[in-house]
């Protein structure tokens, strides 16, 4: 069996080889998929996990592998076909898939590097190692869009630090991408905690549950989960095609972890009688929620709350309109701040996202049972966006960077903090607000700073020009879609609240 050393090159250099031929990483990454799940399935029917799981016939591995050139690739494409039409976990693998290597000869070279591993042997880390590695480089193809689909993952691993998930406990995500909170609030509980079986056949198979309206990407969930030991091959699906908003389907959960799709609006594209296509804006009529609107992110805060358990907590990532929008927002901030205990919120930089000109916060509040007088006593506020500098490829942000935040957060007892801001030390990162003080904000806006920017002030101590540069792109481009949604308005295209 390969090494890592051996394997990982293998599975990088025909992603290279496929790019020559205009195939792109998530292309290769999708082919990769089907391939490797095929691979585990025939894997697991053998000793000594002797699993039966039934695969149409002739759509096997051993039938796959044995083809060449014109018959290969239409072996291939039946087998694509048969397995969209399958049930659980196989059918959504392969849901609407398509082969995208129109070149027989390299689909069957990356065929017998899959059939050369033995996949199922392979330790978890390595799999998941691979198959991470090429969700980031998927990510990082701007033209694909990809990386809406992928949260940083320093981010990710902060925000479960925090939370600091328990075993048989229920995790939610209703945006989830590729799974990287599932994997890293994993990960934490596995480290954690020594798992006895029924902790840990728990943890594999009934801890995580998720929502990915997106096939491509629920695809590549399912099997990132998979490489690492989330889920059963053979198993129902545990990441719904559905999107989360439309109905409260009843079910409550210990947390949340999610970062919602970027993006104010909901719409969906509809045909009209002439065969015209047009977007028209989304708005969810739900009981459970404070206020309607068509602005998605108002509308994923309200759900996420509605999918926590009365001692639920929640961590979420959300753009800074949330903070500061009047109307809906407005109403949204209000009820959040009597019905929860919105404790904590990380002002992050930019310069961290696969999408430019984002600026983001996470938020996290733990909900409540109902009482008259609000839940929300103080808010602790960490500026980490104020005089920080960072950009995907040259200073991307880490875990390290955001260790200072969870010291401050402190996890283990975060009813015993202490503010490093004071009127003797104004650039302190970490202030608390009262309940008062923010009511009394116009709008409770919840976009607070107090740090100076001191690029204003020291034309010395500039950054780079390549993260200058990457900061005035990043304003161009949050400044002209703050101006569409103004001519939006403007033109009636538009709820306005």
């Amino acid at each position: 069996m390969s090494n890592e050393s051996s394997i990982i090159p293998k599975v990088w250099s025909f992603a290279n080889i496929l790019r020559d031929d205009g195939v792109s990483y998530g292309d290769y990454l999708e082919q990769l998929t089907y391939l490797l799940f095929l691979k585990m399935v025939d894997e697991f029917a053998e000793p000594p996990y002797n699993r039966k799981i039934t695969v149409p016939e002739g759509c096997d591995w051993e039938s796959l592998k044995k083809e060449r050139g014109a018959a290969l690739e239409a072996r291939y494409n039946k087998t694509l076909k048969e397995l969209s039409k399958a049930k659980g976990t196989l059918g959504q693998i392969f849901t609407k898939s398509q082969n995208k290597i129109q070149d027989p000869a390299k689909l069957y070279k990356i065929i017998d590097m899959v059939d050369k591993e033995k996949w199922s042997m392979m330790g978890t880390d390595l799999k998941g190692k691979i198959y991470e590695g090429l969700l980031e480089k998927n990510a990082e193809d701007t033209k694909s869009g990809a990386g809406q689909y992928f949260t940083p993952r320093a981010l990710i691993q902060t925000m479960v630090a925090c939370v600091q998930p328990e075993p048989m406990k229920t995790i939610i995500d209703p945006a989830c991408g590729t799974g990287g909170f599932f994997l890293a609030a994993y990960d934490y509980i596995i480290s954690n905690y020594g798992l006895d079986r029924e902790q840990k056949e728990f943890l594999k198979n009934k801890t995580f549950y998720g929502n990915e309206i997106v096939a491509n990407t629920r695809r590549l969930c399912l099997m990132n989960m998979f490489l690492h030991n989330i889920g059963e091959i053979d198993g129902e699906t545990f990441i719904s095609s559905a999107d989360a908003l439309i109905a409260d389907e009843g079910k409550r959960y210990d947390y949340v972890l999610a970062n919602p799709p970027f993006g104010k609006k909901s719409s969906m594209t509809i045909t009209n009688e002439e065969g015209e296509q047009e977007k028209e804006d989304l708005v969810y009529n739900r009981q459970d929620f404070w206020v309607t609107t068509s602005n998605k992110q108002l509308n994923f805060l309200q759900h996420i709350r509605t999918l926590l358990k009365e001692t639920g907590e929640a961590a979420v990532v959300l753009p800074d309109n949330v903070l500061f929008e009047g109307g809906a927002g407005e109403t949204v901030r209000k009820e959040l701040l009597k019905s929860t205990e919105l404790h904590t919120i990380l002002r992050l930089p930019t310069g961290i996202f696969y999408r430019p000109g984002v600026k983001a916060n996470v938020l996290f509040f733990d909900n409540k049972p109902g009482a008259k007088s609000p839940w929300t006593k103080e808010i602790w506020f960490y500026d980490y966006r104020t005089n920080v500098h960072h950009t995907l490829k040259k200073e991307p942000m880490t875990f390290n960077d955001l260790e200072d935040f969870i010291q401050c957060y402190n996890p283990t007892n975060r009813y015993e903090r202490k503010e490093t801001w004071s009127e003797t030390n104004p650039e302190g990162r970490w202030r608390k607000f009262t309940y008062e003080e923010i009511i009394e904000r116009d709008k409770t806006s919840l976009d607070i700073f107090w740090l100076k920017d001191k690029s204003l002030e020291d034309l010395d101590n500039l950054p780079d020009p390549d993260i200058l540069a990457n900061e005035i792109i990043e304003n161009i481009e949050a400044g002209l879609d703050s101006f569409k949604e103004i001519m939006a308005i403007l033109n009636g295209d538009s709820d306005v609240e």
